[in-house]
């Protein structure tokens, strides 16, 4: 890799930049914050994520992202632009850039993300399926004919592909990840517990007490949100015996998408899968006890990878390298009709 090209892996809710020598240089929240009655941007990153739920009316805290893909181009390019100046700072020149994607996306989404990073003046920029970064960021050899079983699970989407001789096999892309896992938090809390609570809130119940199985030992955490009966402020404990049945209809859509990719691999790959197991990465596969489960509805262990948030952006990375080296690096990632002219 050149010293001046870089990887990102801008998701849903984080974005991350990974330059060679250097590791990641940028890690931070997908979020731009907006004053409304003037259009000016007010902060981005870790900045406008400190806004969310804390602003006056003018000030709007925006997730420019949505299920893996961008739903509103002009917040994200503002966006990519101000967090790449923090990011390419360090980097001198035109940088060639690899961009990860979810292996659903369409050629219309595609094509926003590529035109958003053309946009903050890369030289020529790549794009690689996140399943076959996370792969490769995990340690695997995909260039092998062998199968290579990854569950991918970020904040917009889950991407799940079986990988052979550095090419997708099989796949599934589904919009059910780790935002989704929060989104439920909320709904059960204004349901049952009659408490409204904000995304924050919400997400560090799923980091502390949230899970898909039940846990030996009990875990408690406070909320604290506004009461639907009274409109005042509230303050409850919550524990883990009350939410880890209530993702039950996302594990079940997961492990559903899994069985049809492994339906469609060919057979004489299903036993490096069994050897090997299933390596499941990104943030939402650190939901307590969810390797556990896909492990006994699949009938095949699943591991965590060891770097499990960074597999993506750094096997981007690392295809990055062998751009100049691969005989024909279309089998890892689309270079046509994406380099400058």
């Amino acid at each position: 890799m050149f010293g001046n090209d870089i990887s990102i892996d801008l998701g849903t809710t984080t974005m991350l930049v990974y330059i060679k020598g250097k590791g990641i240089v940028l890690d931070e929240p997908t979020v731009i914050a907006v004053d409304t009655d003037t259009n000016e941007v007010v902060g981005v990153g870790n900045e406008a994520l400190e806004m969310i739920g804390r602003t006056p009316p003018n000030i709007k805290a925006i997730h420019p992202l949505h299920d893996g893909v961008i739903s509103n181009y002009t917040l994200t390019q503002e966006m990519i632009k101000r967090l790449f100046k923090k990011a390419l700072r360090r980097v001198p020149g035109r940088p060639r850039i690899m961009m990860c994607v979810p292996s659903g996306i369409t050629d219309v989404e595609q094509r926003a993300v590529i035109e958003a990073a053309r946009e903050v003046g890369a030289k020529d920029i790549y794009v690689i399926e996140e399943p076959v970064a996370a792969a490769l960021g995990a340690g695997f050899d995909i260039s092998r004919a062998h199968g290579t079983m990854v569950i991918d699970i970020g904040g917009g989407t889950t991407d799940i592909a079986v990988i052979s001789l550095g090419g997708v096999v099989s796949s599934r892309s589904m919009k059910i990840a780790g935002d989704e896992f929060t989104e439920e938090i909320i709904r059960y809390m204004r349901r049952e517990m009659n408490l409204h609570i904000g995304p924050r809130t919400a997400e560090k119940l799923k980091i502390t007490v949230g899970g898909v199985i039940k846990r030996e030992k009990e875990t408690l955490c406070e909320a604290r949100g506004i009461s639907s009966i009274t409109g005042l402020p509230r303050m409850i404990t919550v524990s883990s015996n009350d939410l880890y049945e209530i993702f039950d209809d996302f594990v079940y859509n997961i492990t559903e998408r899994a069985r049809e990719v492994l339906e469609d691999t060919p057979p004489e790959l299903h036993g490096d899968i069994i050897h090997d197991g299933i390596i499941m990465t990104g943030g939402g596969s650190l939901l307590y006890g969810l390797d556990k489960r896909i492990s006994r509805e699949l009938g095949v262990e699943c591991h965590l990878a060891d770097n499990i948030m960074e597999c993506v952006v750094k096997g981007s990375g690392i295809a990055l390298d062998q751009i100049d080296t691969v005989t024909d690096p279309t089998h890892i990632f689309h270079k046509k009709a994406y380099i400058h002219e």
